[in-house]
């Protein structure tokens, strides 16, 4: 059986008469109270005059710029630039630590040279040789290594350092029973560093010596694991002259290769697995003293530079010097590329126009971490400056204000081949003033907006950019005169090693809560 609802009115699914008739009368109401509403507003509603000025622009939005990592898990660049100001700002001296060691209970020789040169200070007596001439880092910034002009390798605890300069009460000397290794060679060192793909070694080696010294720290010996010889030359009389050895550099890749430049303009490189002798020389086809070398990113092309002011490269992986690292040519591979640095910089038509450009001697040249086409050169009056080794071009300058200006001795200052540092991150270059003492913090970010770019354009910024403090370079004023400097590889904390044989820890103050 089936059933079938109806409504009281007899139709199938129909709604009544009487409802239909209520819903219209609701919705004749709801329309009439609106209208009563908007009456009633437009009778309290005060008409606005007509403006006879110019409508005022609308502000521009700000973007957004809080620090929110991109999905790719990268910051921008240029908002990196942009904050790059605040780390700069941020950094000073927070300590000092002389070096007063001892070896066997005795003052060692860069401890009796620091006080002679105390006493003598203001008498006319011989200059002593003093001074850290190199500091470098392990790859995890664990341990710092350090060399004096007197004769002194030490190595360092990094956090030992560190901890002891955020001291409440500043420590005069540092806990030598920190030491890892504190050795006196009795020569002159003017270069260490660290084996790239064996941490445990370091080497060190003097314009004086023909030797490169490399020690295991794991061994507390002052003898030497290994020793690397130069090849002897014949001088005009025909007697036997050494090379001394001015820089060297380890390949990330293979512990057994070894490069060294010399004062003959030659660059060595050892095969340790098969003599103490070079197995390859590059060479410049000048005599001038090669201060400084830079192996690429790749491992397969070298850069040095000269005391005559020339940049060289060498190509190893083909061409003319394609024979590297199998068998010794006593002729030797000339460079690639060979540029005079005074040249390029007369190119920079507003630099020119303020400075007599002459060829300067090239201290030092590093590769930037953070952009690896940014050839950092730093020259014997101060300046320091880039070279885009794509283009072949000078892309910033810093020319600080000359040595005499302030008064300052120039000739005590020559002993010193002062060695910068860039940061690990946001191209920010780190070198020892020539004529104060303090270290000047320079950007060098690959762009028109660094202030330091021959091409700056400060005058067009945008306006997230006007939102943050002006980009200009920082002078950090510091204790004692700088020499060498280091930046930890992973948080940018600066170690600089001074005239007077120091490390001064310089970075962010830290304050108690």
């Amino acid at each position: 059986m089936r059933v079938v609802a109806q409504n009281p009115q007899g139709g199938k699914g129909e709604m009544p008469q009487n409802n239909k008739v209520q819903i219209s009368t609701k919705k004749k109401l709801l329309r009439l109270a609106v209208s009563v509403v908007f009456a009633l507003m437009d009778k309290f509603l005060v008409p606005s005059k007509p403006s006879t000025e110019s409508p005022k622009p609308k502000p521009r939005c700000r973007p957004w710029q809080r620090s929110i990592l991109e999905l790719n898990g990268k910051f921008d660049p240029k908002y990196r630039h942009n904050l790059s100001g605040l780390l700069m700002h941020s950094y000073s001296e927070i300590g000092a630590f002389p070096h007063f060691y001892h070896i066997d209970g005795k003052p060692c020789q860069t401890h009796i040279n620091r006080i002679n040169n105390a006493v003598n200070s203001g008498r006319q007596l011989p200059f002593r040789m003093q001074g850290i001439s190199a500091v470098d880092f392990d790859n995890k910034g664990i341990y710092l290594v350090s060399v004096t002009k007197s004769g002194c390798l030490t190595v360092h605890d990094f956090e030992t350092l560190y901890c002891q300069s955020n001291d409440s009460l500043p420590r005069l000397t540092e806990d030598e029973s920190k030491h890892l290794l504190h050795l006196y060679l009795r020569q002159q060192l003017d270069v260490v560093r660290w084996n790239l793909a064996n941490q445990d070694e370091v080497a060190c080696t003097s314009v004086k010596s023909n030797e490169v010294l490399i020690f295991d720290i794991g061994y507390v010996s002052s003898k030497p694991v290994e020793v690397l010889r130069t090849r002897r030359t014949l001088s005009v009389l025909g007697s036997e002259v050494y090379k001394g050895l001015c820089d060297i550099a380890f390949t990330a890749t293979d512990d057994s290769r070894l490069i060294a430049s010399d004062t003959h303009g030659i660059v060595n490189i050892w095969d340790r697995r098969k003599s103490v002798l070079p197995c390859l020389e590059l060479i410049t086809g000048s005599c001038s003293t090669l201060n400084t070398i830079q192996p690429h990113v790749e491992n397969q092309t070298i850069f040095g530079a000269s005391k005559d002011g020339n940049i060289y490269m060498w190509d190893l992986r083909g061409g003319r010097t394609s024979s590297a690292f199998q068998c010794h040519n006593e002729a030797g591979h000339p460079p690639l590329i060979s540029l005079k640095l005074a040249t390029m910089l007369a190119k920079i038509g507003s630099l020119k126009a303020q400075s007599d450009i002459a060829p300067k001697e090239i201290h030092s040249i590093d590769l930037d971490p953070s952009c690896p086409y940014q050839l950092a050169f730093h020259l014997d009056d101060g300046w320091s400056g880039v070279l885009d080794i794509y283009n072949l071009r000078v892309t910033h300058v810093h020319c600080p204000p000359p040595a005499w200006l302030n008064g300052a001795s120039i000739s005590a200052d020559l002993l010193y081949l002062r060695k910068p540092s860039w940061l690990p991150t946001s191209s920010i270059y780190v070198v020892g003033s020539s004529s104060d003492c303090g270290i000047h913090i320079l950007d060098f970010y690959p762009d028109t907006s660094s202030p330091s770019h021959v091409d700056y354009k400060g005058d067009q910024q945008s306006l997230s950019e006007m939102n943050y403090q002006r980009k200009q370079n920082v002078f950090v004023p510091l204790s004692e005169g700088v020499t060498t400097c280091a930046s930890h590889p992973l948080n940018g904390t600066i170690v600089a090693g001074t005239k007077h044989s120091s490390l001064l820890v310089v970075s962010q103050p830290r304050q108690s809560f």
